[in-house]
């Protein structure tokens, strides 16, 4: 179930760059499925918490991933993967509060698909 949640959420973020940006990169999948990953164990572990609680939970998890992540391929390897430098409240051009709150958005989304799809434990 682990490597399907993954593949789905690696596919699913390299669509969405795709579809918004015309482009997507290698590593931005592994972190995309990574975070449906971690999503899923965070919706598991809190099936009682609000809907809001989960969706502010999951911008904070994918806004560390991203962060983790940035730090590695475009400040470390270089790989100027995405840049927020131009962007208020930028970290290291690494993360801004513009994407957190997108981020917000989309684990709304997907907190609603937990609460109406529950799944056992």
């Amino acid at each position: 179930m682990s490597i399907f949640i993954f593949a789905i959420g690696a596919l699913g973020y390299g669509g969405l760059e795709i579809l918004f940006r015309g482009y997507t990169h290698w590593t931005m999948m592994l972190t995309g499925g990574a975070c449906l990953l971690t999503l899923h164990c965070f919706n598991q572990q809190f099936p009682h918490a609000s809907i809001l609680l989960k969706a502010a939970g999951g911008a904070v998890i994918i806004t560390i991933y991203e962060f983790a992540v940035g730090l590695v391929v475009n400040l470390w390897y270089g790989w100027k993967v995405w840049d927020y430098s131009l962007l208020p409240g930028n970290i290291l051009g690494q993360v801004c509060p513009i994407f957190t709150g997108l981020w917000f958005f989309l684990c709304l989304g997907l907190a609603i698909v937990y609460k109406l799809y529950p799944r056992p434990r």
